[in-house]
């Protein structure tokens, strides 16, 4: 068959938008745990984002003193309590740490003195202001190249996250518009599913993994921060595990992080009383056990949770959803493996009764003059006309309550 001028013209365009798609979806797979770290980013400071757009003008503004001033120090602080929970791996995997720190381009001895809080507060800064301090740092970049491109790529990786999430708080209500507009959704299908794939992102993001960074980060700085006045025999045992195990373990339901820093508090009791450390060592076991209570474990949960909303998830699915997505993906599946749970439970919701359904469903319109006449007395007559019942336009329930 020859397709004539128009056919050929059509199906040039299609192989181009084909080719566009595809070079698009292979620079987001590539790019794949930057892009849904970004997301997260989003979420995560959309609900700040919106209370400070009330009395920030432009948007651009609100959104760039969202990122900078509190979702950056943040991840810094993250990266942070990162560092720590390395070193502190290291030293459990003993000989690991040359070939570890090699592979990466990074000091060991550099970084156990910036990771160890207590080398941290004995620092004195202007011990290193010095002509040849800054001699010695010079002549050290030549033999850290390794270590300096692997912090500049992820700079640029930092970058690309705080700019995905900026022009998603800025420009995110006008590319929800853009999409709508660009397809016909006379039925409301798509609005309902974009509104539902957007709850369950929030309570995920937001709710749930927000909650574990936060709180594993906290346990991270706070343990290790106690650790360093722990009275001798009484000491927490890998304090920076601890605390990521804190976070790891608030994911679970009603328990949380209970099932980590009970046991602990147990072991650091038994301590105390095998040490015969007195009054100092049971104080420290009381002293750890408040801390986790109120600032690892309350304080996180009180300040999210009233955010948390749409929750229409299993939570045995969101769970599997978390223990396997790192092990399927790495460690961006714990952000990538609940995306697609979202996105293929919705479908299954949302969409999937509509393409099932062999006829759009569509109510009966009754005229409004039928139901105020009087009701006759007399006989039906079989010569007079039917009430004016007609099909009318298809009604959605979500569309019209989206309305």
């Amino acid at each position: 068959m020859v397709l004539d001028g128009v056919d050929r013209s059509r199906l040039v365009w299609w192989l181009l938008g084909t080719a566009l798609v595809g070079a698009l979806l292979y620079v987001v797979y590539s790019l794949i745990g930057t892009f849904v770290f970004g997301v997260f980013v989003y979420y995560a400071t959309r609900p700040i984002y919106r209370r400070l757009s009330r009395r920030i003008y432009p948007p651009s503004l609100a959104a760039a003193v969202s990122l900078l001033a509190l979702a950056l120090p943040a991840i810094l602080l993250m990266l942070y309590a990162v560092a720590i929970v390395v070193r502190e791996f290291t030293r459990l995997i003993q000989n690991g740490d040359a070939a570890l720190f090699e592979r990466l381009g990074v000091d060991p001895v550099v970084l156990e003195r910036v990771a160890d809080p207590a080398r941290l507060l004995e620092l004195d800064l202007l011990t290193y202001v010095s002509i040849d301090r800054i001699g010695t740092l010079l002549q050290s970049f030549g033999r850290a190249a390794d270590t300096l491109a692997f912090l500049g790529i992820g700079a640029i990786h930092l970058f690309v996250i705080i700019a995905l999430a900026f022009y998603l708080l800025r420009d995110g209500r006008r590319l929800s518009r853009w999409v709508h507009a660009r397809f016909d959704d006379e039925r409301g299908i798509l609005q309902s599913y974009l509104r539902a794939i957007d709850n369950d992102f929030h309570s995920i993001f937001f709710g749930n993994i927000l909650n574990a960074i936060l709180t594993g980060t906290i346990g991270v700085i706070a343990y290790s921060l106690l650790n360093t006045a722990a009275p001798v025999g009484v000491r927490i045992p890998s304090p920076a595990l601890v605390g990521l195990l804190a976070g790891i373990a608030s994911l679970v339901p009603v328990v949380g992080m209970k099932l980590v820093y009970f046991p602990v508090a147990g072991v650091l009791l038994t301590r105390a009383a095998a040490a015969e450390a007195g009054a100092p060592g049971f104080s420290f076991v009381f002293l750890f056990a408040a801390i986790s209570f109120v600032i690892v474990d309350t304080i996180p949960d009180l300040v999210l949770r009233p955010y948390v909303s749409g929750r229409s998830l299993h939570v045995g699915a969101v769970m599997l959803a978390y223990t396997f997505g790192p092990l399927l993906f790495g460690w961006y599946g714990i952000f990538l493996r609940p995306m697609l749970l979202v996105l293929v439970v919705q479908f299954a919701r949302v969409v999937l009764p509509e393409l099932l359904r062999p006829e759009p469903m569509r109510p009966f319109a009754v005229d409004p003059s039928h139901l105020t006449s009087p009701p006759s007395t007399d006989p039906p007559d079989a010569s007079t006309d039917p009430p004016d019942v007609s099909p009318g336009p298809a009604v959605d329930s979500d569309a019209s309550e989206s309305g």
